[in-house]
């Protein structure tokens, strides 16, 4: 992975623990730097970055306040979700919001233009991005 890419990575990670960006400006810097996708895991609170070519970078993120509660909700994730695109809530307050909601992680597929969340036990719920 080049430097670039990886500094990239970086900045969006801390920028987004720090709630100085917002999600599509992550997915606008990402694409530009050539990352096809990335997983969140809200349990080890770690985010890995891929590449097409396989090359990959894991970061800590910071920790959310409870582990996430055992049922999945998928309705809880998609108000988190309608919250979030509103600018009721920044990031930290959606991943608290989508835990509480039992969600375990995501995954982002900028490729596939959707953000895939899932539960313990395989719930998930599928967001596109919007238009």
């Amino acid at each position: 992975m080049n430097t670039q890419t990886h500094d990239v990575i970086v900045e969006c990670t801390e920028a987004s623990t720090n709630e100085r960006i917002t999600f599509p400006e992550v997915v606008g810097k990402l694409i530009a730097a050539g990352v096809e996708r990335y997983t969140a895991d809200l349990t080890r609170a770690e985010k890995t970055y891929y590449l097409p070519n396989g090359e990959n970078e894991t970061l800590k993120m910071f920790a959310v306040s409870k582990a996430p509660a055992e049922r999945f909700s998928a309705d809880g994730v998609e108000a988190a979700v309608r919250a979030s695109q509103k600018q009721e809530i920044k990031y930290r307050g959606f991943c608290e919001r989508i835990a509480e909601a039992g969600c375990v992680g995501y995954m982002v597929s900028l490729a596939g233009k959707r953000a895939v969340y899932y539960g313990r036990t395989g719930e998930m719920h599928v967001e596109m991005f919007p238009q």
